[in-house]
């Protein structure tokens, strides 16, 4: 019988991190790129860092970035790989279990992509913490995967998953502030499954940006 995975979000990921050389392909996440190339850099926030693909794009556009992942491996591989691009100056990494603890202070960019799990998480809390770190004139950038893959069967789901929806999203934010809404947008791009089935996926985006 197989030893059953770890359901404590600590536990969950740092095995995800500790068991693979690498997780993620060190490129930035696509729909950051898209919306965020024409920011005038300042202070970040990255939710989720991983191994620190959006962190280094953004440190070498300009930005101080802070780097936050619950794994501590994670974090010691995007610190390695910042410093290895040169960027170590302009960045800072914090762990923190973010249904439970969260960076202090204001950023001009709150970026949060792609924060869902298939282990405990208060994930409308957490981006409610999101939009509160926003600075007055900053920016709120989310990405979350709007569904599985089209190649993928039912029976092939990894595990159950309540998919965010864009109004859902907005709803559950319940922004105290003066907000204007940049994009409110599904995404969908070519996908191949592992066995070499050609497919699509359809990725939400929110920008918003607070006014005041």
């Amino acid at each position: 019988m197989p030893t059953p995975k770890p359901t404590d979000p600590a536990e969950f990921w740092e095995e995800r991190y500790r068991t693979s050389d690498r997780v993620w392909s060190g490129e930035p996440n696509p729909l950051l790129v898209r919306e965020a190339a024409d920011l005038t850099p300042g202070t970040a926030l990255d939710l989720g860092c991983g191994e620190g693909g959006d962190v280094l794009w953004l440190a070498s556009r300009g930005w101080r970035v802070t780097g936050v992942d619950i794994s501590a491996t994670a974090l010691e591989r995007a610190a390695a790989h910042v410093a290895e691009a040169g960027c170590a100056d302009r960045t800072a990494f914090e762990r923190h279990d973010l249904g439970v603890t969260f960076p202090e202070g204001g950023f001009d960019l709150v970026s949060a992509q792609f924060l869902q799990s298939p282990v405990p998480l208060d994930q409308d809390g957490v981006l409610r913490s999101a939009a509160a770190a926003v600075a007055p004139g900053g920016t709120l950038l989310i990405a979350m995967h709007a569904a599985w893959p089209s190649w993928m069967e039912k029976h092939e789901y990894p595990f159950d998953a309540e998919f965010p929806t864009l109004d859902g999203v907005l709803a559950a934010l319940a922004l105290p502030h003066p907000w204007r809404v940049d994009t409110l947008e599904g995404v969908e791009r070519a996908l191949t499954a592992p066995d070499g089935r050609r497919g699509t996926r359809v990725d939400n985006v929110w920008r918003l940006t607070r006014t005041a």
